[in-house]
């Protein structure tokens, strides 16, 4: 295993720790997709929980790190430089479908930049992390971006609403923290989507830069409406291209 910092270590663990609870709650929602009423109370209420888990693991390990989290929003503490970014479920839909395709993404921004990210998919128990400096890694493998150039040869993702269809290979999976994972470990080409918050991408961004791949210029001071086109080098000109009204 490559050398990780603490900081990346109480992340990994905080997220196995708070991935049980959503292991075991996905399990029930198998049952509850049969109901009438069907299971939103209940992921809403898996969304807090797992959320809950990994605050209290972070803070004890660092009690004066601010927090900006998707369900609690954001806690100033006394140490304003670094900031833990959670998203404890994207992918929420996906979740209460009962279709396994969902992670729980956790990032550490320090003054304007995102230092440390991981995104880890319980259900197919996969783990994507990546530090400033020190590369991306999967499972403890080094990943890579893909290193194909032309458009029709790759395969793109991407979400939300869209004016017009893109005219070359996309999927939408539902699920913005893998999608950018994918690409940091060349499963796709590249993701573009707009309207995002920053708990659903922080910790894709860098993964995706010590993959070797590139993305637009991000506010990091800003926690919605974000606009993002990450790809890998070879192929990021022709999808600027073919993106140019985006």
């Amino acid at each position: 295993m490559n050398s990780i910092s603490p900081n990346l270590n109480i992340m990994i663990k905080a997220s196995e720790k708070a991935s049980k609870i959503l292991i075991r709650d996905f399990g029930e929602i198998e049952k509850l997709q049969v109901s009438k009423k069907g299971p939103t109370d209940f992921v809403t209420n898996s969304d807090v929980k797992t959320e809950k888990i990994i605050i209290e693991e972070l803070k004890k390990a660092k009690p004066y790190y601010s927090i900006i989290s998707e369900e609690n929003g954001i806690e100033n503490n006394k140490d304003k430089d670094n900031t833990w970014i959670i998203d404890p479920i994207d992918g929420t839909v996906n979740f209460l479908h009962g279709v396994p395709h969902f992670a729980i993404s956790i990032a550490l921004k320090s003054k304007d930049e995102i230092i440390s990210g991981l995104i880890f998919d319980p259900i197919k128990n996969e783990m994507f992390y990546a530090e400033k400096s020190n590369g991306a890694f999967f499972n403890n493998q080094r990943i890579r971006v893909s290193k194909k150039n032309e458009l029709n040869d790759c395969l793109f993702a991407t979400g939300g609403e869209m004016e017009e269809d893109p005219k070359f290979p996309h999927r939408k999976s539902g699920c913005a923290a893998l999608d950018l994972a994918y690409v940091a470990s060349g499963r796709y080409d590249g993701y573009f989507q707009k309207n995002l918050n920053l708990w659903d991408i922080a910790a894709g961004i860098v993964l995706v830069k010590e993959a070797g791949g590139v993305i637009n210029q991000i506010d990091l001071s800003s926690n919605k409406n974000i606009k993002i086109i990450a790809s890998s080098v070879d192929i990021n000109t022709k999808l600027l291209e073919k993106l140019n009204n985006f």
